[in-house]
């Protein structure tokens, strides 16, 4: 085990005119759509197109008048990792607010695997917010209980980013439950899936909080709960909560979450893991592929593009990076001198992420580790292009990155977005900073973007008559 073991799994998911077209080819579907529907938008790309985006601001004055392309600034309370989600005007948070006088949080590189002590009872809360103004449209408690469950120092309990499809919020707390609202607050339906113990399997006290978040896909919610014993991925019916198929999965704890991916007329649910990478079947749950080994505490979502499935973990003796053909079938584990196989064009055992989700932009993806070292590589082929680091070294980048625009955001925990010029040359263009904590990937829509701190939900972007901070 390496020394940094604490930096676990929390978080608890890409300019057409620049790149030549390039960018615009990638996410053809999801051009100018004001949604931001899930972890890392529609289907885990990250990016959204149509807008320019922001490249300077400033989030750390007090004063209202001095902040710089600050829209809005809204006070959230409680504690979560979670990421905003957006349809149309409406935008989603969720968020767990302990009994005690504050929740504490430790941020950084370092490693301590105990949990944090606290067995007050928790509201577990859903926050709607304009997003045009940032005004609280409403909030709605899940529930009201003891976390069944401890979380590490640097977690929560709501990690887990929530999904909505215009119709429908489904929120999830993890062992508290699953719960789905509909657009204007009103419960829809709970589900209690048990207690989800996502922690170190080598020590199974190590108790660290569940991060997975649901998505929706075709009117069914996908979940995938991978827990010290009894792991599963399921899908349910989004209108009634309704289990429609599970599927055992032979899995340590991992906190990534799923990605539907449609290719050639298939659909397949593809799942990041140490025993079980791999890919099931959306209508049926059935297992289609199939690869294990690598990092051991895996917490990378699977992205897909230029018709490849992209997969990555670290920690223990492997960090790999690799990428996979979505038409594979049976079991796809390569040998450790191969570099490519008949379903696996190209991987690279060690320059897997830890903690963030890569990004595929245009013809390249780019993965950036824990401690903001940054690889772009040829997508199609693995050719390494540049690798280079973001900061200083001293601060942990857990939120995982989103583009546009022709530019990349790297947030580091610290609440530092470094934006990085898209291709393949490395190039900081700007710096900025939030003057918060910031563990959440931020969301995009219609040229703003949307960052969940540790106490606030800020859009940044051009301002529309001033700006400032939002309350109720």
């Amino acid at each position: 085990m390496t020394p940094r073991i604490a930096q676990l799994p929390l978080v608890a998911g890409i300019a057409a005119l620049v790149l030549a077209g390039g960018l615009a080819a990638h996410a053809a579907g999801s051009e100018a759509s004001p949604h931001w529907p899930q972890f890392r938008g529609a289907r885990a790309e990250g990016v959204a197109e149509g807008y320019s985006l922001p490249e300077k601001w400033n989030a750390e004055a007090e004063d209202g008048a001095a902040l710089q392309n600050i829209r809005w600034k809204t006070p959230i309370p409680g504690l979560a990792h979670s990421s905003p989600v957006i349809w149309g005007d409406k935008l989603f948070v969720t968020t767990a607010i302990t009994g005690k006088e504050r929740a504490d949080l430790k941020v950084g590189l370092y490693g301590d695997i105990k949990p944090v002590e606290d067995d007050t009872v928790h509201e577990y809360k859903v926050y709607c917010l304009d997003k045009r103004s940032g005004k609280v449209l409403w909030d709605r408690t899940a529930v009201r209980s003891v976390p069944k469950v401890k979380r590490h120092t640097k977690s929560t309990h709501a990690n887990p980013t929530a999904a909505t499809d215009g119709k429908r919020v489904v929120a999830s707390f993890g062992s508290e439950g699953l719960y789905c609202f509909d657009m204007n607050g009103k419960q829809l339906w709970k589900v209690d899936l048990g207690v989800l113990d996502s922690g170190f399997f080598l020590v199974p006290s190590a108790q660290w909080g569940f991060a997975s978040s649901p998505i929706l896909w075709k009117n069914r919610v996908i979940v995938q709960c991978d827990i010290q014993k009894g792991s599963f991925l399921a899908a349910l019916d989004a209108a009634t909560g309704k289990e429609i198929w599970r599927t055992a999965r032979e899995e340590t704890p991992t906190w990534g979450t799923p990605t539907v991916v449609e290719h050639d007329r298939r659909a397949q649910i593809v799942v990041n893991g140490w025993k079980h990478m791999g890919a099931y079947d959306a209508e049926s749950g059935r297992e289609l592929w199939k690869l294990s080994g690598g990092g051991d505490l895996p917490v990378p979502t699977p992205v897909y593009g230029h018709g490849l499935v992209f997969l990555c973990n670290a920690h223990g003796r492997m960090a790999p990076l690799y990428a996979i053909k979505p038409d594979a079938t049976g079991t796809i584990t390569p040998k450790p001198e191969e570099t490519s196989s008949a379903s696996i064009p190209w991987w690279t055992p060690r320059n897997g992420a830890y903690m963030q989700t890569p990004l595929v932009y245009g013809d390249h993806l780019y993965s950036c580790t824990d401690s903001g070292i940054l690889s772009c590589y040829e997508a199609k082929t693995g050719k390494q292009l540049y690798r280079e680091r973001l900061g200083t070294g001293k601060t942990g980048f857990s939120g995982s990155p989103v583009a546009g625009d022709g530019k990349l955001y790297f947030t580091s925990e610290q609440g530092e977005t470094y934006i990085v010029k898209a291709g393949p040359t490395f190039q900081v263009t700007a710096s900025n900073a939030l003057g918060e904590v910031c563990m959440a990937t931020p969301a995009l829509s219609q040229g703003s973007i949307y960052f969940r701190t540790q106490g606030h939900v800020v859009a940044v972007g051009a301002q529309k008559g001033g700006g400032g901070v939002t309350g109720k």
